[in-house]
């Protein structure tokens, strides 16, 4: 009973934090942002996204500083030697839970640049962090039936506006989060993954390939089980584990036309399911020694 009580608190807590930190920032985006919207040129965008990525770098920070205060988790992170904060990266990782993305922010936090990602258009509409990530040139994809064109167009036009400055476009391929029920309905023929989508994958290397430096294959594992949000604000999330594996992406995987091109389209295809099919092996590389001691 007191443990829960302690978790209760301390997820309050972290909530209050969480939610006050959002707030502030945001508040210091809006008048950026009008600048930014009121004023399209080059020279005056290229300054306002520098000033939103500071603020969105502060608001990494502290969400580091509070996670670290209500629970001690250990961190098993390999592969992020070498990396540069002025360069430009496409990011690739598993997805299984929202923590993945403070996870991911957290990792590489003043190691690469501020981390874009591919979102779900409906998040454009949460209260405070919606306008912030459109502020932040958050590509928002429809991912349903007969919207693949639009949601083409919209990361080709975010990609783009990341040519600016150094950046880091970070995509989950599998689309959704992990699930057992979502991987025995696809039938994936991996282990702990869902089948990957590689349009946006292919859009993002044809409209910047040539300048990505590389692409950084993540993998993370949750030793005591996949945790919720709700878990790590209250303190129970306890462990994880990430690989990072730079990857030098193959020329012939850039300016390519996915969409019209079915020679390009099977080699990158066959670029990403190599990927895919190495990344799952690492996975259960991980978790077979988990498992050894749970059967134990």
């Amino acid at each position: 009973m007191v443990k829960r009580v302690w978790s209760t608190l301390k997820g309050s807590f972290a909530s209050s934090v969480l939610a006050a930190n959002a707030v502030t920032v945001f508040s210091g985006m809006i008048p950026v942002a009008l600048v930014k919207l009121a004023l399209p040129f080059g020279a005056v965008r290229r300054r306002a996204d520098r000033a939103l990525t500071a603020l969105a770098e502060g608001w990494i920070a502290v969400n580091g500083w509070w996670m670290a205060l209500v629970q001690r988790i250990r961190w098993d992170v390999r592969g992020l030697e070498g990396l540069r904060r002025k360069g430009w990266y496409l990011v690739s990782s598993n997805h299984q839970s929202w923590v993945d993305i403070l996870v991911l922010q957290k990792i590489f936090h003043r190691r690469v640049p501020f981390l874009k990602f591919f979102l779900k258009r409906q998040l454009i509409y949460v209260p405070v962090m919606g306008l912030a990530w459109w502020a932040l040139d958050f590509p928002f994809m429809r991912r349903r039936t007969g919207s693949r064109s639009a949601d083409l167009d919209t990361a080709r036009k975010a990609c783009e506006k990341f040519r600016r400055i150094p950046t880091s476009v970070m995509n989950f391929l599998e689309g959704t989060r992990f699930s057992r029920a979502k991987h025995d309905a696809q039938q994936s023929p991996y282990r702990h993954l869902l089948k990957p989508k590689v349009g946006g994958l292919a859009t993002a290397l044809g409209a910047m390939g040539e300048r990505f430096d590389a692409l950084l294959d993540v993998t993370i594992v949750y030793p005591e089980g996949v945790p919720s949000f709700w878990d790590l604000l209250s303190g129970r999330m306890k462990a994880v584990v990430v690989r990072v594996r730079e990857r030098k992406i193959p020329k012939d995987l850039l300016g390519g036309d996915y969409e019209g091109d079915p020679a390009f389209r099977a080699r990158i295809q066959g670029f990403v399911h190599d990927m895919w099919t190495e990344k799952d092996a690492r996975i259960e590389e991980i978790v077979l020694p988990l498992r050894g001691r749970a059967e134990a």
